[in-house]
């Protein structure tokens, strides 16, 4: 389905716009998420007209979402194309993924707010690091992945995800462990959980070049080539 969705996106067809909206949606939200991640590693607080940038580019994400919402609304009213209903669909879900990945790289540039000073350079720094770069690689990858819709790299790519937001949950379990202060520990923790989040919309639009539309935001672990089922 979802080659069928990139074609009807190349068209001169309705979709074709909202494809070109979504596109630069996802391309503004990656942005964010690499300006917040320099913002909270950074050694000093960050100036005022980088957070500035991250609240404008926001709210771009959001005009987008609503400017696409706005098309699929009047598309689906003309009636004249009912094959592009699951198209439709499935461009919906996707925008909200995106706006969400806008919200939560601009909390994670909110985060040092509350922790002025130098994030603790430790390992438990280090495995956040890495966390981040998978994260910001998968990001990176998923515009290219969606639109040529390349199954083994999304697959390569969700299996990735997933051991992620496993990682991420054994950070945040290790802060607990740790003789952190409350300002580093909270800090630390919102951190994880929010490149978690982000991760875990990426492997939304990831999941759409793989899943039929009925199993979105789900991994079927059949596609994913384990032994697990998924009913």
């Amino acid at each position: 389905m979802l080659r069928e969705l990139l074609s009807l996106f190349r068209s001169d067809t309705p979709l074709a716009a909202m494809g070109q909206n979504f596109a630069q949606m996802l391309a503004v939200a990656h942005d964010m998420t690499l300006k917040a991640g320099e913002i909270y590693f950074s050694a000093e607080p960050a100036a005022p007209d980088e957070r500035t940038q991250i609240y404008k580019s926001d709210v771009q994400v959001n005009k987008l979402q609503r400017t696409i919402r706005k098309q699929v609304i009047a598309h689906l009213s003309l009636g004249k194309d009912p094959p592009s209903l699951p198209y439709c669909l499935l461009l919906m879900s996707l925008v909200k993924d995106v706006e969400r990945m806008g919200d939560y790289a601009k909390n994670l540039s909110e985060v040092r707010e509350l922790h002025p000073a130098p994030l603790p350079d430790d390992q438990i720094l280090a495995e956040l690091q890495e966390i981040r770069r998978g994260v910001e690689t998968a990001f990176s990858a998923s515009a290219t992945v969606f639109e040529t819709s390349d199954q083994e790299r999304a697959m390569m790519l969700i299996r990735q995800g997933r051991d992620l937001t496993h990682r991420c949950d054994a950070l945040v379990e290790r802060v607990a462990r740790s003789s952190y202060g409350a300002r580093s520990a909270t800090a630390v923790v919102l951190g994880a959980r929010f490149y978690k989040r982000i991760g875990a919309h990426v492997l939304n639009v990831l999941s759409s070049v793989v899943m039929p539309l009925h199993k979105l935001d789900y991994y079927d672990e059949r596609y994913l080539g384990t032994d697990e089922d998924d009913s």
